[in-house]
């Protein structure tokens, strides 16, 4: 309150719903509810148009489409795949996530698409899973060659890849380089898995 902000970004699900709220009585606020591209495209449209960068913003979006419809992403039939967000305990990501929608656009098949948000999974979860693949997230947690070590021994026969957590998770003008970094992640995928 004391900064007296022109306006305030917020985000549905990284903010408190009631702290919104409170700072709607007095500055102006911009909600957004990013769940899938189509989404990030419209979030990044919408603040250029309440920042008065709306040129900026649609080039930002023109670029962003235009690099994913280039891209080679999606196979015919996609990989099964687990994406690992935390550890101590693990945890996933369900079906109705940004980080899901991300997935499905490289060509990926979240098996734990049936649960929702981000439940938490063991070891013997994602063994009983269909998993060919398991990514291990850069963020929010930092998951490292060790911990690629220990996949190893538990999941045999799964490829694990540690991945840029920012290309699956974050929005906006990072979603300039997803396509390019999907593509070559999904090229990297061994032709016994896919």
């Amino acid at each position: 309150v004391s900064l007296q902000p022109d306006l305030i970004i917020a985000n549905k699900e990284e903010n408190v719903k009631e702290q919104v709220l409170t700072l709607a009585d007095h500055f102006p606020v911009l909600l957004t509810d990013v769940n899938n591209l189509n989404d990030a495209l419209q979030m990044i449209t919408a603040v250029g148009l309440q920042t008065g960068t709306l040129p900026t913003a649609l080039n930002i979006v023109a670029t962003i489409e235009d690099n994913f419809a280039k891209a080679t992403l999606a196979t015919s039939t996609p990989i099964p795949a687990a994406y690992l967000i935390w550890k101590d305990p693990y945890m996933t990501v369900g079906g109705d996530t940004y980080i899901h929608a991300m997935m499905k656009i490289a060509g990926l098949y979240n098996v734990f698409a049936h649960e929702v948000r981000y439940p938490i999974v063991t070891v013997q979860d994602i063994q009983a899973s269909s998993c060919k693949v398991l990514l291990l997230s850069s963020e929010p947690y930092p998951f490292k060659e060790q911990h690629l070590d220990y996949f190893r021994n538990q999941l045999p026969g799964v490829q694990l890849l540690l991945v840029n957590g920012e290309m699956f998770s974050w929005y906006g003008s990072h979603l300039i380089a997803a396509a390019g970094y999907f593509e070559q992640l999904m090229g990297s995928i061994s032709s016994d898995v896919a």
